[in-house]
């Protein structure tokens, strides 16, 4: 997400990859007006919906307080080395990540384009997630609660107000909501069903308010941002204000940061902790890179990249401590064992919480507010991956665009018009199973594929003089030395695990679909090399080695604008 941007460009260094007249792009490049809207800007990009749901669900499954300890050295030896390389090529080459990782390895420009179309995949399905909290928002100005008792007629005979996977033969209120009602979903991929009209019309409305944040672009988003970034932290505070005064929320919060040391001895625990801080941060997807390209020259990269990564962490911590602490309090109402409460996925947001809800003081109060802090998280980090689509396109094809067009307004709204279309399967009946297909090859396969050959890409003896030419300084050896393990780091924990939902595994033919998925992203990667092996002139290591600031002979759009085949 670009926050604010100041709209007097100065005397400052023309960026390095300018060089070329043949790059279609608007002469020039904004700066931030001030450097606190691009932390704002970094940090509500980087924490969203993941720090609320799949943190809690992911540190539960791993053992409570045993998954902070993987949790937070992955912090220190993956988070905060990428994002400082990641600000750091950013701010430099002054470009989105198209542009930005052709200019530093002409060879492995297909990583840009492989991560915006990332960002591209990843906004249609995270905005049926904003749909579903719009849903609930709406849902909650009832009294009682939808999911507060089973006298619904969406009900069915096995419904209990009681328990919550205490038994294989019953299911709570605020699971047949969230399947029977909201979603209406099949028994599999098999099954399409029909169309879910509310929901559809919602998507719409989601993608209408992402529209009217950011159509005007800086200008618009930058109104917006001081809100949705600093909102969620007061209802998260005042979640957790009332949560720890409810009967059993001490025992939750125990089970939170009290280690079952023998889960450390699991592959498992360590990967999910490596995965967690890689898409709670965003790593990869293109949405820091390119906010930090507005960055000034001599911006102090180490302290924006500490600021960002620690925050991020310490809001998943302390969604942590809200969530455990309505665990507790839901573990002492049923009388079964803390571990017996948590579902997969999703449902840890819209099936645990809301039957917490249904047990508290003023209900719809709670839930209002907490699914508003929901939409705010998700709008957040939508703003970041729609602008990384509009952005990269903008780049390279400004000229053109503006021809067909006329104003980049109406651009903006053919990005949302088309994602808005494409997000139509998950709001089907079969929607839940299209989402959770697409998320687990796009949030997971492809995202550490793309994270190894980014690392790769970025020449880290380069890198380091490019700090230098920035701050005055290179990169402490710390950083240095971790850019090197995070190679064998990310390839030792890419593996693939069939998707699944819940119980269901998907069938052969719906993971061919799941790689469709992955491959729309990473096939960029070699087209990209090819393209670059094609037209350069030189042996394969002058290539690698290509340096268009050292050898102004080779056309420039060559390499930095490889969509343009002249």
């Amino acid at each position: 997400m670009l926050v604010k941007l100041s709209m007097e460009f100065g005397s400052g260094r023309t960026a390095m990859v300018t060089q070329g007249a043949a790059m279609d792009e608007p002469p020039s490049r904004p700066t931030w007006s001030r450097q606190i809207e691009f932390t704002l800007a970094g940090i509500g990009c980087a924490v969203g919906l993941g720090n609320v749901w799949r943190f809690p669900y992911l540190c539960y499954r791993s053992g409570g307080g045993a998954f902070l300890v993987p949790y937070l050295l992955m912090l220190f030896v993956l988070g905060i080395p990428l994002l400082y390389m990641e600000l750091a090529i950013g701010q430099y080459t002054r470009r989105g990540p198209v542009h930005a990782l052709a200019s530093v390895c002409p060879l492995l420009k297909g990583v840009g384009i492989a991560s915006v179309a990332i960002s591209f995949i990843m906004c249609i399905y995270y905005n049926v997630v904003i749909t579903w909290a719009l849903y609930y928002l709406f849902s909650s100005f009832q009294a009682p609660l939808p999911w507060q008792n089973c006298n619904n007629t969406w009900n069915t005979p096995n419904c209990t107000a009681h328990a919550i996977n205490g038994s294989n033969f019953s299911s709570t209120a605020s699971q047949e909501f969230f399947k029977y009602k909201m979603l209406e979903q099949t028994d599999g991929v098999h099954e399409a069903g029909t169309l879910r009209w509310q929901l559809f019309l919602i998507l719409i409305l989601a993608w209408i308010l992402i529209y009217l944040c950011i159509f005007k672009g800086v200008k618009s988003t930058g109104k917006v941002v001081y809100f949705t970034a600093l909102f969620p932290y007061v209802i998260l505070i005042a979640l957790l204000i009332n949560n720890v005064q409810l009967p059993g929320a001490t025992d939750g919060i125990t089970y939170f940061i009290v280690p079952e040391w023998d889960k450390l001895r699991s592959v498992d625990v360590w990967v999910n902790a490596a995965a967690q801080i890689f898409n709670s941060i965003g790593i990869g997807f293109g949405s820091l890179l390119a906010m930090s390209s507005y960055n000034s020259f001599n911006n102090n990269i180490l302290k924006d990249t500490l600021t960002i990564s620690i925050i991020n962490s310490l809001t998943s911590i302390l969604a942590g401590f809200v969530i455990f602490s309505a665990f507790g309090y839901m573990s002492y109402l049923q009388g079964i064992p803390i571990r017996q409460l948590a579902v997969d996925g999703p449902g840890l947001v819209y099936i645990v919480y809301p039957q917490a809800f249904a047990n508290m003081p003023v209900a719809q109060l709670w839930a209002v507010m907490f699914f508003f802090m929901l939409l705010c998280l998700g709008l957040d980090s939508e703003f970041a991956m729609v602008e990384v689509m509009v952005t990269s396109l903008m780049d390279a094809f400004h000229r053109d665009l503006m021809n067909i067009f006329r104003r980049k307004e109406f651009f903006v709204l053919a990005i949302c018009g088309v994602a808005c279309l494409l997000g139509i399967p998950c709001v089907m009946q079969v929607g839940i199973y299209v989402f959770q297909l697409m998320d687990h090859y796009t949030a997971i396969v492809s995202i550490m594929f793309l994270a190894f050959f980014e690392v790769i890409a970025i020449c880290v003896t380069r890198l380091s003089a490019n700090v230098k030419e920035m701050n005055g300084s290179r990169p402490n050896i710390f950083f240095r030395v971790c850019w090197l393990v995070v190679v064998i780091l990310i390839f030792s924990i890419i593996q693939f695990k069939p998707a699944r939902y819940e119980q269901y595994v998907f069938p052969s033919w719906a993971q061919g679909v799941g790689w469709c998925i992955a491959l729309a992203s990473i096939i960029w990667i070699p087209l990209g090399a090819i393209h670059t092996l094609w037209l350069l002139p030189g042996t394969l290591l002058q290539v690698i080695m290509h340096n268009p600031k050292t050898n102004p002979s080779i056309n420039p759009s060559i390499i930095y604008n490889p969509l343009n085949p002249h």
